[in-house]
C-alpha cells in the first residue's frame, strides 16, 4: 500500500474533524499531499466516519487521476489539488461545514479581526471569495473553486493566512502537513463563534487596532517570535 503514513495522518486528520465538532454526518474531507511522489490521499466521498478506515482512502496524482483505491475521492478532490498546485508548501487540505465558519461564508462577508485569539492565527481578516459566475459554478465547479481561491490570494501568503472562506459555500484550511490544517479548521471555528456574539453583543463593534494586532501575530510567528518554546 502507497504511502502508508500518510495514509495514517490523513486518517486521523478526518477524524479529528468528527471528534472536534466541526463535521456532521460526511460534510467535509481532509486529504494530504506528499510532495516527493505527487500524489494526493484524500477521503473517498460519502463514506461515513465511523467507519472510514486507512485502507479507503483514495490515492490519486495532481491530474486527478485515482492511481490507488476501489472508491471514488471526495467530490471536493478537485478543489483540493488545485490547492495543492496553487500553493508551493501546502501539504494538507481540511474542508468543513462548521456552523459559524459556514455562516460568514453563506453571508459573503470576511471575518474582521476583532480580538487577540484572531491575531494570534491570521495577519488580516480571514478573507472570503467572490460569488463563483454562473459559468464557473456549470463547468468544472469543484476545480473552478479552487482556482477562485488561488486567485483571491493572488496579494496574500497561503501558509500566513491558512484559510478562506468560499462565498455561499463553507472554509478550505491548509497547512505545511493535514495535522496542521485540522488544527486551523478548529481555531477558524472557534474565531468564526466569537466574531459573531462580538457583532451580536455590539452590532458597532470594530476591529483591533494595527499595533495590537500586529504584536500577536508577530510574536508567534515570524523571527523574533517568542510566544513558546524554542524547537
Amino acid at each position: 500500500m502507497m504511502l502508508a503514513a500518510l495514509r495514517e495522518e490523513v486518517l486521523e486528520a478526518n477524524l479529528a474533524l468528527v471528534r472536534r465538532g466541526l463535521v456532521v454526518f460526511t460534510f467535509g474531507n481532509a486529504s494530504g499531499f506528499d510532495a516527493a511522489s505527487g500524489l494526493v490521499v484524500i477521503k473517498p466521498s460519502g463514506v461515513p466516519y465511523d467507519v472510514l478506515r486507512a485502507s479507503d482512502l483514495v490515492v490519486t496524482d495532481l491530474e486527478g487521476k485515482v492511481v490507488e483505491g476501489s472508491m471514488r475521492p471526495s467530490s471536493d478532490e478537485p478543489t483540493h489539488r488545485a490547492l495543492y498546485r496553487g500553493f508551493p508548501g501546502v501539504h494538507g487540505v481540511v474542508h468543513t461545514h462548521s456552523r459559524y465558519a459556514t455562516s460568514w461564508a453563506q453571508a459573503g462577508m470576511e471575518i474582521p479581526c476583532y480580538g487577540t485569539t484572531h491575531a494570534d492565527y491570521f495577519p488580516g481578516p480571514v478573507p472570503v471569495t467572490p460569488v463563483m459566475t454562473a459559468s464557473e459554478i456549470e463547468s468544472e465547479y469543484e476545480w473552478n473553486t479552487g482556482q477562485v481561491i488561488v486567485s483571491r490570494f493572488r496579494e496574500l501568503e497561503p501558509l500566513r493566512t491558512p484559510a478562506v472562506l468560499v462565498s455561499g459555500h463553507a472554509p478550505f484550511c491548509w497547512g505545511s502537513s493535514v495535522t496542521e490544517a485540522a488544527h486551523t479548521a478548529e481555531v477558524l471555528e472557534e474565531i468564526a463563534h466569537m466574531a459573531y456574539l462580538t457583532v451580536t453583543i455590539r452590532g458597532g463593534a470594530e476591529s483591533i487596532s494595527e499595533s495590537l494586532h500586529r504584536k500577536h501575530f508577530f510574536r508567534k510567528h515570524g523571527a523574533g517570535a517568542y510566544y513558546g518554546q524554542v524547537k
